[in-house]
C-alpha cells in the first residue's frame, strides 16, 4: 500500500502541467522582444535565447524569477506581473518555435 501511495505521488507530481496556449504567448511575449525577440533570439549580449527552449524549463525559470528565488535585474521585476496563464502562454510561445541546429563546417 506504501509503495504504491509513493508511486501515485510520484506520478503526480511529474506529470506535465497543462499547456499554455501559444497564441496568447505571442501577444504576451512583445513585452520581452527588447531583449529576447519575438522570434526567440536574443537581442542583447546578456539575454539568453528563449526560442525552442523546453516548455517545462521556461515555465520553472519565470515562475522562480516572479517569486524571488532566481534573480536577475531585469527578469525579477518583468516577471512580477506574470499570472500563471502568462507563464505557461509564454513558455509554450517559446517553445514552440522550431529552431535549426547546423554544426560547424
Amino acid at each position: 500500500m506504501t509503495r504504491t501511495l509513493a508511486l501515485l505521488l510520484l506520478l503526480a507530481a511529474t506529470a506535465p502541467a497543462a499547456a499554455g496556449d501559444a497564441k496568447a504567448g505571442r501577444a504576451k511575449a512583445i513585452a520581452c522582444q527588447a531583449c529576447h525577440g519575438l522570434d526567440g533570439l536574443s537581442k542583447l549580449p546578456d539575454a539568453p535565447n528563449l526560442a525552442g527552449q523546453v516548455e517545462p524549463y521556461l515555465v520553472k525559470a519565470l515562475t522562480e524569477f516572479r517569486s524571488g528565488t532566481r534573480k536577475n535585474e531585469v527578469m525579477s521585476v518583468a516577471a512580477q506581473d506574470l499570472s500563471d496563464a502568462d507563464i505557461a502562454n509564454l513558455a509554450a510561445y517559446y517553445s514552440g518555435i522550431q529552431i535549426d541546429v547546423i554544426p560547424p563546417g
